[in-house]
């Protein structure tokens, strides 16, 4: 009994992170990109888990958790985690270009996901972790657009995939705990990770 309430507790952590929230969410500074650097953004269920995976790209210089797709301005994580607000969590990157280019970052993205389930990511479920590439101009959409294309013919899974692929909108960034969690609460993180079954997933959908 007491391993099961344990569990339940961690298996919870993204969508009911324990820690106080600021009135307004765009209140962490960012690094704005230099001219040499540019952004994309990927939503793919709890934020947390999508810096994890980015930061480990070279060539990416910052991640920030976020949210981004909605309807309200400032959206606090209690008003978006409470769905009423249309945001999806997505984590913005900042990344050089002469060392990994946005098609590599967009192949990276698909093969950390579940891109066949809709309004869900794993154990966390609803609009606010469904998966989503927010294009920041038209040659991104372009890019993104091409690179679904390209997949759903080679995908080595029957399922459609259900990704949406839109032009970004505001992105307001998530409150300070929210950055870098994987880092700040590394325990907590793992084991959220390990019993939403995110990595076993992606293994079986894409193989090693």
């Amino acid at each position: 009994m007491r391993f099961a309430l344990i569990a339940a507790f961690f298996l919870t952590a993204c969508s009911n992170a324990a820690a106080p929230a600021p009135a307004s969410a765009d209140l962490v500074p960012r690094p704005a990109p230099a001219a040499h650097e540019e952004t994309a953004i990927f939503a793919g269920g709890c934020f947390w888990c999508v810096e994890a995976d980015f930061d480990k790209v070279p060539g990416v210089l910052s991640t920030t958790s976020g949210y981004i797709g909605g309807h309200v301005p400032n959206p606090t994580y209690r008003q978006v985690t409470g769905k009423s607000t249309g945001h999806a969590e997505a984590v913005e990157i900042v990344y050089d270009p002469d060392k990994v280019s946005y098609a590599q970052l967009l192949d990276h993205f698909w093969r950390t996901i579940d891109p066949t389930t809709r309004d869900r990511q794993f154990c966390a479920s609803g609009s606010p972790y469904r998966t989503a590439i927010f294009a920041t101009d038209d040659a991104q959409l372009k890019a993104a657009r091409a690179s679904l294309s390209a997949l759903e013919k080679s995908k080595p899974f029957p399922e459609p995939i259900v990704t949406q692929i839109v032009l970004a909108g505001p992105f307001y960034v998530a409150e300070d705990y929210h950055q870098d969690y994987y880092k700040k609460n590394s325990v907590r993180y793992t084991y959220y990770r390990l019993s939403c079954g995110r990595d076993a997933r992606v293994k079986q959908l894409w193989g090693k």
